[in-house]
């Protein structure tokens, strides 16, 4: 049986948000595991092994990457994927590119405000996700989650880490890792999409998703799986 590790990291506490599901998602994650699907589309990880290891990360455009990298170091995962919390958002959002910028409007836990500074002055403009964003999105359109994809993390911490995570698997023989932004928790589904945020089951079914579809392709790749456009 083959053996898949991934890491998936979500922040802490974020100012006026009693719950994040940017870290309430990682770890129902780690602690239930992927769950049992009755379709086809499961075959290929009948005979796989996903261990999933969450961590914690703060809210510090020094700190941030340092704690998932020694994650990283400890687990030697295969897939890492970060995620956020986008507090305006109607549902999930699948980050396609991280862009080489802090730019940050408000100060972060460290109180550092960096504006308009590199985030690496040595690396390229931006990287793309490493993540199989259309087989992701069709899982969503199966499960009635709503989602969208987005050119955008913003340049506060959450990008920053999105930059370094790609930076780093870039230099990395085969290991898949993007980032994904939850919505906030509500009490009502999302099938409307006139709302803001999505009520725990279905984030952490979006959740499954991802892991689900970065497995299958980590394991069978092509190319039409990475949707940037």
């Amino acid at each position: 049986m083959e053996h898949i590790n991934v890491v998936i990291s979500g922040f802490g506490p974020y100012e006026d948000v009693e719950s994040n599901p940017a870290y309430e998602v990682p770890a129902a994650l780690a602690g239930r595991g992927l769950g049992e699907r009755g379709d086809e589309r499961d075959d290929a990880l009948r005979d796989v092994e996903v261990s999933i290891t969450a961590t914690r990360l703060p809210i510090s455009f020094g700190s941030a990457w340092p704690t998932l990298l020694k994650t990283i170091e400890a687990v030697n995962p295969d897939i890492v994927i970060a995620t956020g919390l986008k507090q305006a958002s109607h549902g999930i959002r699948l980050e396609r590119c991280a862009i080489n910028v802090m730019d940050a409007s408000r100060p972060d836990a460290d109180n550092a405000l960096p504006t308009r500074l590199p985030i690496d002055a040595q690396g390229p403009a931006a990287y793309w996700t490493r993540l199989p964003l259309r087989s992701i999105l069709a899982d969503f359109t199966r499960d009635g989650i709503p989602a969208s994809l987005s050119s955008d993390a913003g340049t506060f911490v959450c990008n920053s880490l999105f930059y370094n995570l790609l930076n780093w698997s870039s230099s990395q023989p085969r290991v898949l890792s993007g980032f994904v932004n939850f919505p906030m928790l509500t009490d009502a589904d999302g099938t409307d999409g006139a709302q803001l945020g999505l009520p725990m089951n279905q984030q952490i079914e979006a959740g499954r998703d991802v892991v689900r579809e970065a497995v299958r392709y980590y394991l069978q790749p092509s190319s039409s799986d990475i949707l940037l456009e």
